[in-house]
This record gives C-alpha cells, sequence and structure tokens, in this order.
C-alpha cells in the first residue's frame, strides 16, 4: 500500500542557501550517468571530497584531486560496504532492469534501495546518509494519483513500465525504514538540458508546474538541489520535489 504524504506547498530557493563550511565524503552510485556526473562536478565545486562509482570506471573522464574513481557493483554488499564505510552521504543514481522477469522487484533502484539500507543498517551510528534519486511517476498530478497511474500504458516500452514502477517500490519501501537516514529526491517530468541557475523550487510529492504549466528542471539545477540536501539535511526521511 502506498504510504505518500499529499504535499503541495513549494520553497522557492537559491543553490548555496545555507551552505555548510564542512567538507563532506560523497559516494555516488551512478557517476557515469546524465544526472550522476553532474552530481560528482557539482560536489567537487564546492570543495567535497567524491566516489565516483561505476560498473565501468574507465567511462569516468573527469579529473579533480578530490575524486577518486572506483569499480563498485550495487547487486554486491560486500562491493557496497567496501564503498561506503567511512562516508559522509551514498548518492545512489542508477537506472536499469535485472533480469526478464518484468517485474518492478527487478528494476535496480529497488535492489539498490534494499541492498544499500540493509548495508547502512549494519553500520548503526557509522552509517553515511543515503540521498536516493527517485522518479517522476512517483509524483502525485492529483491527490492520491501518481503521475505513473496518468502514463498510456499501451505505448509505454516495457522496459521503462518496470523501471518507473521499481522507483515506486523504493519509495515504498524507504517509507518503511525508520532506522537509516534516507532522503528520496524526486525530479520533474522533464529534465532539461540547460544551465545551471541555482534557482528553483523544492516541493513534497506533488508534482510542481510553474507559470505556463510546465514541470522541468535543467539536469544542472538538480544537481544543486541534491548537493544542497546533502549539505543541509533538510529532509531527512522524506521525499521531495524540485522543480522550475
Amino acid at each position: 500500500m502506498r504510504q505518500l504524504i499529499f504535499a503541495c506547498f513549494a520553497l522557492i530557493v537559491t543553490a548555496g542557501a545555507g551552505h555548510t563550511d564542512k567538507v563532506l565524503d560523497i559516494v555516488v552510485y551512478g557517476a557515469t550517468g546524465e544526472v550522476g556526473s553532474l552530481v560528482v562536478q557539482e560536489a567537487l565545486d564546492r570543495g567535497h571530497r567524491v566516489t565516483a562509482v561505476s560498473r565501468s570506471p574507465e567511462q569516468v573522464k573527469m579529473q579533480h584531486d578530490k575524486l577518486s574513481v572506483v569499480k563498485g557493483d550495487l547487486l554486491d554488499p560486500a562491493s557496497v560496504t567496501e564503498t561506503v564505510t567511512g562516508q559522509d552521504v551514498v548518492v545512489v543514481s542508477v537506472r536499469g532492469v535485472i533480469g526478464d522477469s518484468g517485474s518492478p522487484q527487478s528494476a535496480l533502484q529497488f535492489i539498490a534501495a534494499e541492498t544499500v539500507v540493509d548495508v547502512l543498517y549494519r553500520q548503526q551510528d557509522r552509517a553515511p546518509r543515503l540521498i536516493h534519486v527517485g522518479g517522476s511517476g512517483a509524483l502525485e498530478v492529483e491527490p492520491g494519483v501518481l503521475f505513473a497511474e496518468k502514463l498510456p500504458k499501451i505505448l509505454l516500452p516495457k522496459k521503462l513500465e518496470v523501471e518507473i514502477l521499481g522507483q515506486i517500490l523504493a519509495l515504498e519501501f524507504y517509507h518503511k525504514v525508520d532506522d537509516v537516514t534516507w532522503t528520496y529526491i524526486t525530479p520533474p517530468k522533464n529534465f532539461t538540458d540547460g544551465p545551471r541557475t541555482g534557482v528553483f523550487r523544492v516541493g513534497g510529492n506533488r508534482a510542481l508546474q510553474d507559470a505556463r504549466g510546465r514541470t522541468r528542471v535543467s539536469r544542472a539545477d538538480f544537481a544543486v538541489a541534491l548537493i544542497d540536501e546533502a549539505e543541509q539535511a533538510r529532509h531527512v526521511r522524506k521525499q521531495f520535489s524540485v522543480a522550475y
């Protein structure tokens, strides 16, 4: 059963508001992805130490004296334990489907949530915080109705449908977790390749629309909002959304 709390408020924020002087150790899973790579860059630009994790580390072309690149496997708890131990924040920004069962439980987003939470639970007070990059399908477009429920499934590729449902399943899983510090950050329906403006709105689990009815944000500004959350921890054990 869904355990989502309807929230229609939105707060306009500016990047770095409440910026911390503490240098954080941040692990980013999915560091070669369109979002993950920008999260890595944003964190480095703010002076944090970053461990970029990828199944193919050679694909990480970025170089920085505060950047470490490692090979990691979210399907292997031992690998996750080795990578996240001693860190301050773990960012999970992955997508994909494992196998061909067609079940939401086979979505990498859901498997990653279960695996990382189990690892962090075992670390207890030493565990880093977890920030999970969610999917817009988990946003409400009207009270009690998710965006995923409005999608025309007949036109939706099966793999994409599994990924969307897997993200919703991951959020439902997180809502049952009260012994690990997690945050589920949700993008709007439309990601753009626009510039980093540092100005956007932050809301709850409701899809945010601008004055023209659009629900969008650039990946660069989404990365800003994510690192803001890493620094400020304003949405502990909560879902929040980002849009213009």
